[in-house]
């Protein structure tokens, strides 16, 4: 299997691929092992808990966390496992985790399939009702809660503080 971790960030000047790990609806989460060229259980989630968009990460990009960028893809549709999307970022939540008394940042891209016609007027994530990115927040603290980490929300940003988050973060 090719290596979905070195695919190019970007696709032209305002989309980045985005691959899929965890599909929307999965109640466990799956992990891109590059070595081995597979997807791999992570963790299971809390009972009742599901994955609410598409999970996966931008490729050629190296976060605080080592791992590349995170990702949500806003979306009806529901693909699976390494499916590579073009997308247009539209925001990113800023987060610091805390674990075993060390803090790094763990910062979420929002994006946006091109290909998607009933998303196509998500421009800004925060344009999002609170509601929504409120559910989002807790959905986030509840997949880090099993593993003990602490998740404090930095901030909701635009579409072009992701896009220089994805530039700043590319290898």
């Amino acid at each position: 299997m090719t290596d979905l971790t070195k695919l190019p960030s970007w696709a032209d000047d305002d989309n980045i691929f985005a691959v899929v790990e965890t599909p929307r609806g999965s109640s466990c989460k799956l992990d891109f092992d590059p070595k081995l060229g597979v997807f791999a259980l992570a963790k299971p989630l809390m009972a009742g808990l599901t994955y609410p968009y598409d999970w996966g990460f931008i490729p050629s990009t190296k976060a605080e966390d080592g791992d590349p960028l995170d990702v949500l893809i806003l979306h009806d549709a529901q693909t699976y496992p390494g499916v590579v999307l073009r997308c247009r970022p539209v925001g990113i939540l800023e987060v610091e985790q805390k674990s075993k008394g060390k803090k790094e940042r763990n910062d979420r891209v929002f994006a946006v399939p091109d290909r998607s016609p009933l998303e196509t007027d998500i421009k800004d994530v925060r344009k999002l009702p609170s509601r929504a990115r409120d559910d989002l927040e807790q959905f986030f603290r509840a997949t880090n809660a099993l593993e003990n980490k602490e998740l404090e929300f930095l901030g909701w940003h635009g579409p072009r503080r992701a896009a220089k988050a994805i530039r700043r973060l590319a290898r």
